[in-house]
């Protein structure tokens, strides 16, 4: 099985999915376009790894080895000889299209180049490369390293063997590999996205505040935290943009995104990573 994992994308789900995989023993080759994002990215990982130290999950021997099988860099040409790699760039077809068609050029012909898309097209993805027999979605659920799930999902020329080694790296990370069709949201973000959108509405409409419906949602549907909480956690942004190729993709008006939702992101109120969104931080 593949050793070396290049990872695109330093960012909250990037720097997540290089923790596991070097935690799993791989070398990992995190890249992004700025110095900075990548900095940021290793801190993030250098504090989870610190805080299963301090709870005794590990070591500080494991925990330098794990830092220590992190490599970072700007250039593309440093995944060259990686044998697997995972996309994590923001949810923009543009940018993603654009990472996957230089991927193509730069890896070798027999890599698999998956994405932690949560909306868009792979069979869109694989289409812009000459192996798309070799893309595939591998949409790991935030926090990378706490949650188990990882949604598999085939592009209309995905591979079974590119299924199966993609389910089998999953696994080596220590997930849960479930495998989907390639349809708008897969099958996290259809079924979630209404119910957030709902909330949303819900929230507009002065049905209830927003602590009564986070509260009706954990207690009486036993969620670990309310629809209005966990949108301030993926981020309004990341939101919108999912509800976006939800209503263009499927073409029905039952995931038209909320105009509070577009409200809140056009005032930079993206939920936790902003200070503010449907609470304040």
């Amino acid at each position: 099985m593949s050793k070396r994992i290049g990872v695109v994308g330093a960012g909250t789900m990037g720097n997540g999915i290089a923790q596991v995989a070097a935690r799993a023993g791989y070398h990992v080759v995190m890249r992004d376009v700025k110095e900075e994002y990548l900095q940021r990215g290793l801190a993030t990982i250098e504090r989870n790894l610190a805080r299963d130290v301090e709870k005794g999950r590990l070591s500080a021997d494991e925990k330098s080895a794990i830092i220590g099988r992190i490599e970072t860099t700007t250039e593309w040409e440093a995944l060259a000889d990686a044998d697997f790699v995972i996309e994590a760039v923001s949810e923009d077809v543009a940018i993603k299209t654009e990472v996957f068609r230089v991927l193509d050029r730069t890896t070798r012909p027999e890599v698999i180049l998956a994405s932690n898309t949560s909306s868009i097209s792979i069979t869109k993805l694989g289409a812009v490369t000459r192996r798309p027999d070799k893309v595939i979605g591998m949409h790991f659920m935030n926090p990378v390293p706490v949650m188990k799930l990882v949604e598999i999902v085939r592009g209309l020329a995905t591979s079974d063997e590119t299924c199966a080694q993609t389910r089998a790296l999953a696994e080596e990370f220590g997930k849960t590999p479930l495998e989907c069709g390639d349809s708008p949201g897969f099958v996290s973000n259809r079924v979630l996205m209404p119910m957030i959108n709902e909330a949303i509405f819900a929230l507009q409409e002065g049905v209830a505040t927003r602590e009564a419906i986070d509260g009706i949602m954990k207690l009486g549907m036993n969620h670990p935290m309310g629809p209005l909480t966990l949108a301030d956690l993926i981020g309004l942004d990341v939101c919108l943009a999912i509800l976006n190729v939800l209503y263009q993709e499927m073409g029905d008006p039952k995931y038209r995104p909320c105009p509070l939702l577009k409200r809140y992101v056009d005032a930079g109120w993206l939920g936790r990573k902003t200070g503010r969104g449907f609470y304040e931080y």
